[in-house]
């Protein structure tokens, strides 16, 4: 009987002496509930009766959701919804007497960690205007991380991330941000329509501008041709009525006889063409003398050597 009380007892003092530990947790170890020693992942043994497993704690990632309120400088109300991502800070016997002893229980962890961000962010919020708390996402994260960096180190854990998955107004707010925003494209589109008209009226302008420019050069051109042209049938006129009356002369005829055939093929060409407008005309012999005569000093005027 005294032998198996005694196998017993060894059996049982083999069972308490040695404790598995799994992969992704340590367990803090305490000798009559003072702080002795970290057993890490695996088999670890004890002294029975002595040492005792005070608490096992997970070095994983662990995750956190919060949903809480702020108010900005100009006392617009604000709901976040965030995730936060930590974990213990690392293995080191410091570190997980932090861990294992600063609070009383996870409880306590928990609450103490959630009032901790939300405060952080609430005093970031409290700086600016609703308006700019929509584009500093990135600077909240950033503000939350350098304030609570230092606070989770002394409790022996580690901030990784922090996600702020929606940032949202009350209601009557975000009627009011969407008209702003409204209004703002409306008044962005009347710009906008505003100079494109502008640049259509200033490139028709410049067209018909230029298109003025080159009627202006091309009637221009064409004055020019005409005048030419007047200039020419003139001189090919003079050339044939001096070789007209240079034959007439070498014939022992009298010249006048070509202004006569010219001052009857003038009054011809009026009655054809005239399309009924009425050209008054001297017909009597003394106006008919007189042209004669005026046409003859022209002659003369435009023999070579004489009288300019």
């Amino acid at each position: 009987m005294g032998s198996l009380i005694f196998l017993g007892l060894v059996l049982l003092t083999l069972f308490l002496s040695y404790v598995i530990v799994p992969t992704g947790s340590v367990a803090v170890v305490t000798v009559f509930g003072k702080y002795r020693r970290v057993m890490l992942p695996g088999l670890n043994f004890k002294i029975p009766f002595v040492e005792a497993v005070y608490k096992r704690i997970s070095i994983q990632n662990r995750s956190l959701e919060l949903e809480f309120q702020a108010i900005t400088s100009d006392q617009a109300n604000v709901n976040f919804k965030a995730m936060l991502v930590y974990a213990v800070l690392n293995q080191d016997d410091r570190t997980i007497q932090n861990v294992a002893f600063k609070f009383v229980d996870e409880r306590s962890l928990m609450q103490a960690l959630v009032r901790t961000v939300e405060g952080s962010i609430r005093a970031f919020v409290a700086t600016q205007r609703q308006a700019a708390v929509l584009s500093l996402r990135g600077e909240i994260v950033l503000h939350v991380k350098d304030q609570l960096d230092e606070t989770l180190e002394s409790w022996g854990y580690h901030l990784i991330d922090l996600q702020l998955n929606d940032i949202a107004f009350d209601e009557e707010i975000m009627r009011s941000m969407a008209k702003v925003v409204a209004s703002n494209n409306l008044k962005a589109a009347a710009e906008n329509e505003g100079q494109a008209l502008l640049i259509t009226k200033t490139k028709s302008a410049e067209a018909e501008g230029n298109a003025i420019k080159i009627s202006a050069e091309a009637e221009k051109i064409a004055a020019q041709l005409r005048g030419q042209g007047v200039a020419l049938f003139r001189e090919e006129v003079t050339k044939g009525m001096a070789h007209a009356v240079q034959e007439l002369a070498e014939n022992n005829l009298d010249p006048s006889l070509v202004y006569f055939s010219m001052w009857t093929e003038a009054i011809k060409h009026f009655a054809e063409q005239g399309k009924g407008n009425v050209i008054f005309l001297d017909g009597s012999n003394e106006g008919l003398e007189k042209n004669m005569q005026q046409m003859l000093a022209m002659q003369h005027l435009d023999r070579p050597g004489g009288p300019r």
